[in-house]
């Protein structure tokens, strides 16, 4: 026999149904209800209505979000983890995947089949883009309805928990991003049941979620709870939480504080460390701040101004939100500050922006940051990658200053090998009105960017989808001896320089006053000074004269194999190029740079098979 729960405070009676017959329901106080059954399917009738509903926190929808539940057992799955004792953020490099698009056929099991590629490349943790199920085949995720289910193409929750074995038996951590800030606009029937919503509030994506309302205190219950279960039930590592910034919560403690406490109680219970990411837009430093200096205590939160920064350098565009990043300083102050907006003038926003960080007691590793992610990648009109925009140069300089900065770096799948496959912004919405909406609103986003909305793709056409499918062809070629590639060149330099921060202490020093960034406007270079080590860029099309001298550890010129010095004095650096140099010239950790770094592979390798 099976408890049945759920909470309806607006209803006046309940009817559970149950493989089809029917069990009344008995209210149990604050809103709850109750009943006891033997089956698997179900779903509730509320008050009159002849049609049953999702339950809420349903585990698992096989028949989408407008069908009947299916009871779960979280516990049956046989756990292989048992000697996983996670993975701390201080340190890791974060991969970021969306299931439906990283392997041809978009599911959790195939996407095992591609995790030893992220094991050589180096990376310690994957972070999933959210899995929660919606209405329709394919999907961002963000149009989740139900929190708690696991989107039934990707194969549903027993895949899920297959694939997190997997990935810890990898040694790879596993972070879940989860959307708590609103719900998608088909299947939501959460209004039905209970006061979830606040009405009188609405964010971008419509009504806001009603944290300090009345009869709130369920719905915070709601959210934590789910919180949890990706943590506890599947043993998830962490969390990313979509888009902080709009949960609106004037109580005394805030949602994400209460979270971040139970979350900690949680890790101690367990004994492993439980990571919180917030993405924010607020440039506050007081998300990053433990709870015992006043802060909400959530472990590290997404800087868009490092992104904005890199991408400005590396590609020239200056339009929208990318205004305020033109100047090379803005480099310097996202690699020396954290934020580029802390308490200045944003053009974009109309408004002074942000607050500065204190770098004497806020470790680097508490900000992730990226120059290619789903959103900056996919909310661009064609959903095209930096590939398809900037020359190689400009990639090798954007993925080592991401993976040579003091931060957590993220990459983007298929950024290291520079795919070509756009990735771009697709639904299945089975409704052709919120089709049509959907379309007509993404062409309006993109005024203020000044983008061409006649190159922007139908979401709706399920070729907008397929070819956002990454071609594993690409880093891989299937005959051997075929000519190497951008794609195999790329995949190289991303190895070496994961393999890089790895043997390096200075790439991973957590002090925000250990980084150093000199730029010279007009030569259009930026060094930046890291313990002994300088990662040297030029972004001009020219060569440019340094005062440099030292051991050469990598040099992007060796990526189409051009000859470069191993050693030197006063470094001329090439057009569009970046090298690493150590200053203190300590015993040599490469033999030579222009056969790709392989003494770091080998390296690499070694670790890999411990």
């Amino acid at each position: 026999m099976t408890e049945f729960r759920v909470w309806a405070p607006r209803a006046t009676r309940m009817t559970l149904q149950l493989d089809g017959t029917r069990h009344p329901m008995t209210a149990d106080g604050g809103g709850w209800w109750t009943a006891t059954g033997d089956g698997r399917e179900y779903g509730y009738l509320i008050d009159d209505a002849d049609t049953p509903r999702p339950d809420p926190r349903s585990r698992r929808q096989p028949d989408g979000v407008h069908g009947l539940s299916r009871v779960f057992d979280p516990g049956a799955h046989d756990w292989q983890d048992h000697g996983w004792t996670g993975r701390q953020l201080s340190g890791a490099v974060l991969y970021e995947l969306h299931l439906g698009t990283f392997t041809p056929d978009g599911t959790l099991d195939s996407a095992i089949e591609r995790l030893d590629h992220l094991v050589e490349l180096g990376v310690d943790a994957v972070e999933v883009l959210p899995v929660n199920a919606f209405n329709g085949t394919h999907n961002w995720g963000y149009d989740g309805v139900l929190w708690y289910a696991v989107h039934e193409a990707y194969g549903g929750p027993d895949a899920y928990q297959r694939f997190v074995d997997a990935c810890h038996a990898r040694g790879l951590a596993v972070i879940q991003d989860v959307v708590y800030n609103h719900l998608g606009p088909s299947g939501n029937y959460l209004p039905e049941y209970g006061p979830y919503l606040h009405d009188a509030r609405a964010n971008t994506w419509g009504a806001s979620v009603n944290l300090d309302g009345h009869d709130s205190g369920e719905v915070r219950r709601f959210i934590i709870d789910n919180a949890l279960m990706w943590l506890r039930d599947f043993h998830v590592d962490g969390l990313r939480l979509d888009a902080v910034h709009a949960l609106v919560d004037h109580g005394a403690v805030h949602l994400l504080e209460e979270l971040a406490t139970e979350v900690d109680a949680l890790s101690a219970h367990v004994g492993r460390p439980l990571t919180l990411i917030a993405e924010s837009d607020l440039n506050d430093p007081r998300m990053i701040r433990p709870r015992e200096a006043h802060g909400t205590g959530i472990t590290a939160q997404w800087s868009d101004d490092f992104h904005h920064a890199v991408h400005v350098a590396v590609s020239g565009e200056t339009v929208g939100y990318y205004a305020d990043f033109a100047p090379l300083t803005a480099l310097r102050d996202v690699f020396e500050r954290g934020f580029f907006h802390a308490g200045t003038w944003s053009s974009f926003r109309g408004r002074v922006h942000g607050r500065p960080i204190d770098r004497e007691r806020t470790p680097a590793w508490r900000l992730v940051v990226f120059d290619q992610d789903h959103d900056q990648v996919g909310n661009r009109a064609a959903g095209d990658r930096l590939a398809a925009s900037v020359d190689e140069g400009g990639l090798a300089i954007a993925a080592a200053l991401t993976l040579l900065s003091p931060f957590t770096p993220m990459l983007f799948m298929g950024e290291e090998w520079a795919a070509s496959t756009p990735w771009q912004f697709f639904t299945s919405h089975p409704e052709p009105e919120l089709g049509r909406a959907t379309a007509e609103g993404r062409i309006a986003e993109f005024a203020r960017m000044g983008w061409d909305p006649a190159v922007v793709p139908d979401p709706q056409d399920p070729e907008t989808f397929r070819r956002s499918k990454l071609d594993w062809g690409e880093p891989y070629p299937h005959a051997e001896g075929d000519a190497e590639t951008i794609h195999t060149r790329m995949l190289r330099w991303y190895r070496q320089l994961i393999a890089l921060r790895r043997l390096r202490p200075e790439l991973t020093d957590p002090s925000m006053l250990a980084t150093h960034v000199e730029v010279d406007e007009a030569a259009r270079t930026v060094l930046v000074h890291r313990g002994s080590l300088v990662i040297a860029v030029n972004l001009a099309p020219a060569g440019a004269a340094t005062t440099l001298r030292g051991r050469v550890l990598l040099h992007s010129g060796a990526l189409e194999g051009d000859a470069v010095p191993t050693e030197a004095e006063a470094l001329v650096l090439p057009a569009r190029s970046v090298v690493v140099v150590d200053t203190a010239v300590p015993v040599s950790i490469v033999e030579s740079t222009a056969t790709g770094g392989q003494r770091i592979d080998q390296r690499m390798d070694q670790r890999i098979e411990k």
